[in-house]
C-alpha cells in the first residue's frame, strides 16, 4: 500500500461480515443468481457485474471501488474481508433505494489489499476525499485552519500564522478555527515571550529595535538587545505553553516573579507580572475553557429537514482555540452516527488528531478509528462519546452549536430561494436559476487584463467555482472592454461545450441541500449542480451585453439567459438599469431585495476582477522591479528595500512613512503610493 490513508466503514446497511447465513454459498451460486436476475433491468446488470468481480476479490483487508459506466468512481468502502463485503451487494433483496442505484449504476469494481484493517480504514479515507465518490459520504472542507508557526532556522525564531502545507522548518501548533483567533494569541503571545514576528528579510535588515520592542511586545534579538540563550529560553517556554504545560509554564513564571520580589527586584517583577497577565489573556478570551481538558476535539452532530451539521471545537493547552461548522453531502437515510463517523476519518486526513476526540454521538468502529489515528499520529489517541461530568457538557454545548448553525444554514437557504424565484420573475426565466455566472473586466489602461467570473446558486456564492481569465489576445486596443468580455464568453462557453454538451433542461423544482451542490428528488435520485448557467450577468450596459451575444453566437451557444447591468447616473448605487436581449430595459424598485440581492453578486464579481488583476501585477512588479515607477530608478529602489525590507512591506506603506525614506521626497512618494493603491477599472 502506497501513501498515507484513512476513513470508515461504508456508509451503506450490510449484514455484519460473519453473517454467512444470508450470502450465497459459492460464487458461482451468487453470479448464477445475479444471471437469473438480468431480466429484471439494469439492477440485475449490476449484480452480475459484481458477482462476476467478486470471484477475484481477495479474502483480506482491503479496499474496494464500485465503478461506473463513465468510468467515474460511485463509491469507495472498506472491508476486513473484501470478498464477503462484496457479495453482500449481490443477494437480490434487503436494499435500500439508495445502494440499489449505486448497485445498477456499478459496470466494475477495483481492489486494494491492505495489511491490516486500520490501514484499509485509511485509505478509505484518503480515497473518498480525493476521488469524491457520489454516493459516499462527502466533507466539504475547501478552506484549510490557520497555525501558529514558532520556526526552527540559525535565525532566532520567529513566531507567525501560517496556513497550508506544512514546507517551512518548525513547531506548528493549532489548528485555530479563525484567523482572528490565531492573530489574538500571537499578539497576547508577542507580550509574554517577547518573541519576534518579523520577516528573516526585515530581521537581518534591522540597524536598531522597532516599535515592537519599544512597546515591550519583542525582545529584539535583532540588534543583540537580548542574548542568544535567554531569547532561546524564551522560545522554549513559548513552545510548552502552546503544547501541554500551558499550567506549568504559568507556574514557574509565577514562582520567578515571587522570587524577585522577595529579591527586592521590582523592576523584574513586573516584568514577570505583565508576561503572566498576558498568558491569562490568552485563557481568558477564548471563551469556554475546560478545567479538566488540555488537548481535544469535540464533533456534536444534528439532523434536521434531510440534513445534517456537524460541529468542531478545538481545545489546546485547556484553551478554547474556536470552532467551526460543516454541513457534509450525505444521504438523507443515513443515521447521524454514520455520518459523523464516515465524516471523522476525512477531517483528520490533513490534519494532526489530537489525544482525546469526543463525540456526541456512538459511531461504528470506534475503537477501529482511535487504531488508525493513534497509528497515523505516532501517538495514543482516544475517541470517546462523553457520558457525564465536563466532557458530556463540551459536547452538549458543541449539540446547541450544531443545532443553531444548522438552523440558520436552512433559514439562509430558504431566504435565498425566495431571492432566486424574485430574481426569475424580474427577468422572465421559466424557473429560478440554480446557477448564477457573473462575468466582469479589470484593468489599468489595457494593462494587465484580466477578466473574472463569479459562480452563485441556491447555496450563495461557490466560490470553488470562480474562475479568472487573463486577457491574451494582442489584436485588441488597450482598454477595448467589449473585446476583453468577447474573449472571456467564447473561451468559458467553447470549452464548456466540449467539456459538458448541453443537457436538457434540469427540473424547476429541484431541491437544494444546505450547501446546494447537489440535492436528491422525492424518489431519491441525486440531482447535481449544473454546469450550465440559467442565468448570465455581464457588469456593462447595452454595449457589453451585444458583445456576449455575439461571443455565444460566435461558439455555436444559444438559449443561455443573458442580463446586463448598467450603473446609475453617478455610479449610484439602487439606480442601474437591466438591459436584457429583444426586450425592452427596465429598473427595479429601489428598495427591492432582488435588487439588492444583483447588486451583491456584481459587487462580488467586481472584488474578484480587481483581486485577480492586482495579483497579477504585483507578479509583474516583482518581475519588472520598482523601476516601473516613474522616477523610480535603482538608487532609490535600494533605498526603498533597505528601509522597508520587502517589496510586501513597501506596498502597504501609508504615504507618510514612504516620504520619511531618505532619497524619497514627497512627489516621489506620491508616486509610490498611488502606484501600489491606485483602483482598477
Amino acid at each position: 500500500m502506497s501513501g498515507t490513508p484513512k476513513n470508515l466503514e461504508p456508509q451503506i446497511d450490510l449484514p455484519d461480515e460473519e453473517d454467512e447465513a444470508t450470502l450465497p454459498e459459492t460464487l458461482e451460486d451468487a453470479a448464477d443468481s445475479a444471471l437469473g436476475a438480468l431480466d429484471a433491468g439494469s439492477l440485475g446488470a449490476g449484480r452480475e457485474v459484481i458477482a462476476r468481480h467478486a470471484r477475484i476479490a481477495p479474502s483480506a483487508p482491503g479496499v474496494y471501488r464500485m465503478i461506473g459506466a463513465a468510468g467515474e468512481v460511485l463509491y469507495v468502502g472498506k472491508a476486513k474481508n473484501l470478498k464477503k463485503r462484496v457479495l453482500a451487494y449481490v443477494r437480490p433483496t434487503g436494499h435500500d433505494a439508495r445502494i440499489s442505484r449505486m448497485i445498477a449504476a456499478t459496470t466494475a469494481l477495483e481492489f486494494v489489499s491492505t495489511a491490516t484493517e486500520t490501514e484499509a480504514l485509511l485509505l478509505e479515507a484518503n480515497l473518498i476525499k480525493r476521488l469524491r465518490p457520489r454516493f459516499n459520504v462527502l466533507l466539504r472542507d475547501d478552506k484549510s485552519f490557520p497555525y501558529i508557526l514558532i520556526t526552527a532556522a540559525d535565525l532566532p525564531a520567529q513566531i507567525c500564522k501560517h496556513r497550508g502545507a506544512r514546507n517551512r522548518p518548525g513547531s506548528y501548533y493549532g489548528p485555530f478555527a479563525a484567523v482572528n483567533a490565531v492573530n489574538r494569541t500571537i499578539t497576547a503571545l508577542e507580550r509574554a515571550f517577547l518573541l519576534r514576528s518579523c520577516s528573516d528579510a526585515v530581521y537581518e535588515s534591522r540597524t536598531r529595535p522597532c516599535l515592537l520592542h519599544q512597546i515591550k511586545r519583542c525582545a529584539a534579538p535583532c540588534t543583540g538587545e537580548i542574548s542568544r540563550a535567554d531569547y532561546a529560553e524564551l522560545v522554549r517556554e513559548a513552545k510548552e505553553f502552546l503544547s501541554d504545560r500551558s499550567q506549568a509554564v504559568k507556574g514557574e513564571l509565577a514562582r520567578e516573579m515571587d522570587e524577585a520580589s522577595t529579591a527586592l527586584d521590582f523592576e523584574r517583577a513586573a516584568v514577570l507580572r505583565d508576561r503572566l497577565a498576558a498568558l491569562s489573556a490568552v485563557q481568558s478570551h477564548q471563551g469556554i475553557n475546560p478545567r479538566g481538558v488540555e488537548e481535544a476535539d469535540v464533533f456534536a452532530v444534528h439532523q434536521d429537514g434531510g440534513f445534517t451539521c456537524v460541529e468542531v471545537f478545538f481545545f489546546r493547552t485547556g484553551q478554547n482555540w474556536g470552532n467551526r461548522a460543516y454541513f457534509p453531502k450525505a444521504d438523507r437515510s443515513l443515521a447521524a452516527g454514520d455520518v459523523l463517523g464516515s465524516f471523522l476519518a476525512q477531517f483528520y486526513d490533513d490534519k494532526p488528531a489530537p489525544r482525546c476526540i469526543f463525540l456526541s454521538e456512538e459511531v461504528g468502529d470506534r475503537a477501529l478509528l482511535a487504531e488508525a489515528l493513534s497509528v497515523k499520529s505516532g501517538r495514543k489517541v482516544e475517541v470517546l462519546v462523553p457520558r457525564r461530568g465536563e466532557k458530556k457538557e463540551l459536547v452538549a454545548h458543541a449539540a446547541a452549536n450544531a443545532r443553531e448553525a444548522l438552523g440558520r444554514k436552512l433559514a439562509d437557504t430558504a431566504s435565498q430561494q425566495r431571492l432566486l424565484a424574485g430574481l426569475a420573475a424580474a427577468f422572465g426565466l421559466d424557473a429560478p436559476p440554480r446557477r448564477i455566472e457573473v462575468y466582469d473586466n479589470s484593468h489599468i489602461q489595457g494593462t494587465n487584463a484580466v477578466g473574472a467570473m463569479i459562480v452563485a446558486g441556491p447555496e450563495g456564492f461557490r466560490k470553488n467555482q470562480y474562475r479568472k481569465f487573463n486577457i491574451r489576445s494582442t489584436e485588441l486596443t488597450p482598454g477595448d472592454d467589449f473585446g476583453m468580455m468577447r474573449e472571456v464568453l467564447q473561451r468559458r462557453f467553447k470549452r464548456l461545450a466540449a467539456e459538458s454538451p448541453r443537457p436538457a433542461h434540469a427540473p424547476a423544482d429541484a431541491p437544494a441541500g444546505p450547501d446546494g451542490e447537489a440535492a436528491e428528488t422525492a424518489d431519491g435520485a441525486e440531482t447535481a449542480a449544473p454546469p450550465w448557467p440559467d442565468l448570465v450577468l455581464i457588469d456593462g450596459g447595452e454595449g457589453q451585453l451585444t458583445a456576449a451575444r455575439q461571443a455565444l453566437a460566435d461558439v455555436g451557444v444559444s438559449g443561455v439567459p443573458l442580463v446586463a447591468i448598467a450603473k446609475g447616473p453617478d455610479r449610484d448605487a439602487g439606480r442601474e438599469t437591466f438591459h436584457v436581449p429583444d426586450k425592452p430595459s427596465i429598473k427595479l424598485p429601489p428598495r427591492d431585495p432582488v435588487l439588492y440581492f444583483v447588486q451583491r453578486l456584481r459587487d462580488e464579481a467586481h472584488r474578484f476582477a480587481i483581486g485577480s488583476h492586482r495579483a497579477r501585477r504585483r507578479r509583474d512588479i516583482r518581475e519588472a522591479g520598482l523601476q516601473e515607477i516613474p522616477g523610480i530608478g535603482p538608487a532609490r529602489k535600494r533605498a526603498l528595500l533597505r528601509h522597508f525590507g520587502t517589496l510586501k512591506a513597501i506596498e502597504r506603506a501609508a504615504l507618510t512613512d514612504l516620504a520619511r525614506v531618505p532619497g524619497i521626497n514627497e512627489e516621489s512618494a506620491r508616486r509610490i503610493y498611488d502606484f501600489f493603491h491606485e483602483a482598477g477599472r
